[in-house]
């Protein structure tokens, strides 16, 4: 299944590429929104949050009451889950706080799980040279992506993986990355990083693995079945 990524960066819909380049800005947030209010899943990440650089928080509330979306980015405490939740979010989704002092923070896990409910908890595991990475993407973990998930299993019902290396640079991602993650857990997987064409997509879906595409969708790359 494919699944539109609507980015949120100072009130706007952005592409960057490898979470740093500005490549795409559309102030037009709701044009967006409309086109994607017929997809089952939409993935909506605030950006700001993320990276710890204030929140789109209001946008983000106005979003998640008019599509089916997760929403992901500065999910840290079980008040902020709750509340996107409440303002009509399907699912949360959980990257950089779910580590702390570079393993994986259980307690924290557990403690969201217990609050909102493991089915509504998406466990992002981001990677980049083989390792785990948080904060943005800025901070390396001494950890792979499959031991992390390995880790989350029991407090998270899917996992979003990233992979890093390919976002945004509209090559394609990396099937054998994907299949390592998807094999090491039970776990429903979404897989998003550089995914480009409809046989990507297509191949995904076959291994049942949904498909987060950004770049592919904002520059045209990918045509939308309207």
């Amino acid at each position: 299944m494919l699944i539109p990524s609507i980015d949120l960066k100072d009130g706007a819909v952005v592409q960057l590429v490898q979470g740093e380049r500005l490549a795409i800005k559309d102030p037009h947030v709701f044009r967006w929104v409309r086109k994607f209010e017929k997809y089952p899943k939409v993935q909506v990440i605030d950006l700001d949050a993320a990276m710890g650089k204030g929140d789109n928080l209001d946008l983000v509330r106005q979003i998640a009451g008019s599509l089916s979306c997760r929403v992901g980015g500065g999910i840290r405490t079980v008040g902020r889950a709750r509340d996107v939740l409440a303002a009509g979010a399907q699912q949360i989704i959980a990257g950089s706080s779910l580590f702390k002092d570079g393993a994986p923070d259980l307690m924290f896990a557990k403690t969201l799980a217990d609050a909102v409910g493991r089915d509504r908890v998406i466990g992002a595991v981001d990677s980049r040279g083989g390792h785990v990475v948080i904060h943005g993407w800025k901070t390396t973990l001494p950890l792979t992506a499959v031991e992390a998930v390995c880790a989350f299993e029991p407090y998270c019902d899917e996992f979003l993986y990233t992979h890093v290396d390919t976002e945004g640079l509209m090559g394609g991602t990396s099937l054998s990355a994907i299949l390592a993650v998807k094999n090491a857990t039970t776990r429903r997987l979404t897989a998003a990083g550089g995914i480009t064409t409809q046989e990507e997509i297509d191949r995904l879906h076959d291994l049942g693995i949904d498909a987060v595409v950004g770049m592919a969708i904002y520059t045209g790359t990918l045509a939308l079945n309207e």
